[in-house]
């Protein structure tokens, strides 16, 4: 029975996990699961359902067991009642009490002659929408990789049959740069071209907020209001924006409403999941939580190396495998710091007349970008030196002077004076008991045979690659 500390929405999530275990996997998600309870007023159970043969089927097939279920938890004397789409509204059932009074009174409300658009266009008298999307944020220009994967997924369902798939609303969250706008503008270009019919509108919480102010000083609230009711596909941006705002969430909680009756198509996207968000009413999150909330990660290692070869394409730059290896090791996070990065070096390239090399990108990245801060110690460049050229630690610590031995020793001491800040004599000293001296010429001994010998400059820079990922 429901009690003062719960909201109908989270009962009916209860309802469901009783449903799901006295039905099949397939009828629960074919019949139930895109039910979504609109309002309970202690009495009356009102549910929206996609279309008039869901009510006939339910009744038919399913009342036995889901009356009981819909008694315990809701209250002995509720009644059940299903508001059907506008398509479906006039349809009778006897056996079933269709409400369409929610319905018929939002129809009323988005009559479009008068209504105010905060998106017009001067010297334009009919209404148009402009969906506010950008041109190449599309899918196809999307590098999808296991970090993204179920997102973008979710994105192409919903832009091939939107308000029609239980991923209302789609939620999208993730840290910033990780391409959840990207995403939710692509699917608005997706459902532009698969469904020019219907109205499409991207738009900020941050631009909602401040034409609801606008819409309060002027007293236009309900044209602002009815102006959004009238969209099939909303996508709003970093949700996260509405914490605080207690007007702007009751406007929204309207226009969420009559979107998901009308079974229009909710986007969201927010840095954080639902269950993270503050100072947001309970009725919003509860809805937030309908749908499918699809996470966002970091770019894994492939996915970052097809990022960093479909921006250098994108930019007509030719970028060899090693350059392309250096940025994906040592970029540290995500796929906007990737993107800048690689437009920063190429830039660089074209204006100083220079080559795109792992030097430039080097001396270059660490002026644009967070570098990956990986501590170097003389102690790591021994065991990897030791582990490429398969010689024992003891003899690499000797007074031995075979070729192979003293050779490694400079290269060691020669990639410690590169990457480490310690002093030559910690450096002497740590391999094999050397003075400052015998590191100063070890040093210039290995950049000498760098500058002559190809094969060996191609085992130190092996080594040194080695070296920096540890």
């Amino acid at each position: 029975m429901l009690t003062t500390t719960q909201t109908y929405g989270d009962i009916w999530q209860n309802c469901l996990a009783r449903i799901k275990a006295q039905t099949t996997e397939e009828e629960f998600a074919k019949w139930f699961q895109p039910i979504v309870p609109l309002e309970f007023d202690g009495t009356t159970l009102s549910l929206r359902v996609p279309n008039a043969s869901y009510v006939s089927q339910i009744e038919k097939k399913y009342t036995p067991f889901l009356k009981p279920i819909i008694l315990q938890m809701y209250g002995q004397q509720t009644r059940l009642r299903y508001a059907v789409p506008r398509a479906d509204a006039q349809t009778t059932h006897s056996t079933a009490d269709v409400d369409t009074s929610a319905i018929s009174r939002f129809n009323t409300q988005t009559d479009t002659a008068n209504i105010k658009n905060p998106f017009v266009i001067p010297g334009l008298k009919r209404l148009i929408i402009d969906p506010q999307l950008k041109p190449a944020y599309t899918f196809d220009a999307f590098i999808e990789g296991e970090c993204n994967r179920l997102a973008r997924s979710a994105g192409m369902s919903v832009a091939v049959n939107p308000g029609n798939t239980p991923f209302n609303p789609l939620y999208i969250y993730g840290d910033s740069g990780l391409g959840k706008t990207h995403i939710a503008q692509a699917i608005g270009h997706e459902v532009r071209q698969r469904h020019p019919e219907l109205q499409v509108l991207y738009v900020s919480m941050n631009k909602f907020q401040a034409q609801y102010q606008i819409a309060t000083k002027n007293g236009e609230i309900p044209d602002f209001i009815h102006f959004y009711q009238m969209i099939d596909l909303l996508i709003i941006d970093d949700i996260q924006e509405l914490s605080g705002k207690t007007g702007t969430q009751t406007a929204f909680f309207n226009i969420f409403n009559h979107l998901q009756l009308s079974g229009k198509q909710i986007i969201l996207t927010s840095d954080k999941p639902p269950v993270e968000l503050k100072d947001i009413e309970q009725r919003l999150l509860t809805r937030f939580k309908w749908g499918m909330a699809a996470p966002l990660q970091i770019p894994d290692y492939q996915t970052k190396l097809r990022i960093i070869r479909a921006k250098a394409e994108k930019l007509g730059a030719q970028i060899s495998d090693d350059v392309v290896t250096y940025l994906a090791d040592n970029i540290s996070a995500n796929v906007r710091e990737i993107e800048g990065a690689i437009s920063s070096l190429i830039a660089n390239a074209s204006f100083l007349g220079r080559r795109i090399t792992t030097a430039l990108a080097k001396e270059v990245l660490k002026v644009y970008v967070q570098m990956y801060q990986k501590e170097v110690t003389i102690e790591s460049i021994i065991d990897v030196v030791c582990d490429y050229l398969s010689i024992d630690r003891n003899r690499f610590n000797s007074s031995e002077r075979k070729r192979e031995i003293a050779q490694a020793r400079q290269i060691a001491m020669f990639l410690a004076k590169r990457h480490t800040k310690a002093p030559l004599t910690q450096i002497g000293s740590a391999i094999g008991g050397r003075n400052h001296a015998t590191v100063l010429h070890s040093c210039k001994t290995v950049q000498n045979m760098l500058d002559t010998d190809k094969t060996f400059r191609a085992q130190v820079e092996e080594i040194e690659k080695l070296v920096l990922a540890k």
